[in-house]
């Protein structure tokens, strides 16, 4: 598959809570960066479930995590991030929600966007089952993307306020199961690490996942003939 040219392009990433895209495509997210493109990010959730001292009232939480989520996409080079505070763990795939994804992408244009594989359910051999969030996440982005973002019939509203229909040209999904295609983050996965460890509220033992996502670096290495890499379902939309 061809390698992509992101020189000049604008790239979403989409995901549904603060931390869900450092540990799927921060360090694609960094390279990208430094290769010249313009990156945003959209966390759809308010991350307001994302610790278990049930005592921290959940408006502090949220602001918590904001301020780590906004530290994190300094460290990788993004140019801002969009926050639509859902609820987190109630994600519903609604009009609503795909509404104000899609008001995001006709703001941005993406010519690429990240999110998560909404066809990811669980993973036996990690004993690992995703977040439900995750998969509604995944589908509201791809359902966003196509047919709504580039539909002028839906929410044409958006139309009279100038923002008019936008196609986009490539996606980019987590799986962590299954890839075809393979970013090369041998020089991004310091700044990888570094972001995930801004996320103070959700991790207290930082050599344990600096070793996890090296590990992970490292396997989708071994897949592609790059030392480190981040592996993705690529999708070149008609």
């Amino acid at each position: 598959m061809e390698e992509l040219d992101v020189k000049g392009k604008t790239i979403l990433a989409v995901c549904a809570h603060p931390d869900d895209l450092e540990f799927g495509c921060a360090g694609a997210v960094a390279k990208f960066a430094n290769d010249g493109a313009s990156i945003y990010y959209l966390v759809i959730t308010d991350g307001s479930k994302g610790l278990e001292d049930h005592l921290m009232l959940a408006e502090d939480l949220k602001k918590i995590r904001h301020a780590e989520q906004e530290a994190a996409a300094n460290v990788l080079g993004v140019k801002q991030v969009f926050f639509l505070d859902f609820t987190d763990g109630e994600l519903i795939n609604s009009l609503e929600v795909r509404k104000a994804v899609v008001r995001v992408i006709r703001e941005v244009k993406p010519a690429i966007v990240f999110s998560l594989d909404p066809t990811l359910v669980y993973d036996e051999e990690r004993g690992f089952i995703n977040h439900p969030d995750h998969r509604v996440a995944g589908q509201i982005t791809l359902d966003a993307i196509f047919p709504f973002a580039r539909n002028s019939r839906t929410f044409p509203e958006f139309i009279e306020e100038g923002l008019p229909i936008h196609h986009v040209k490539t996606v980019l999904l987590n799986n962590f199961r299954k890839a075809n295609y393979y970013v090369d983050v041998t020089e991004t996965l310091s700044r990888k690490i570094e972001a995930l460890a801004c996320h103070v509220s959700q991790f207290d033992d930082g050599p344990s996942i600096k070793e996890f996502v090296t590990k992970m670096a490292q396997r989708n290495g071994e897949a592609s003939g790059f030392e480190y890499a981040e592996g993705f379902v690529r999708i070149d939309v008609n």
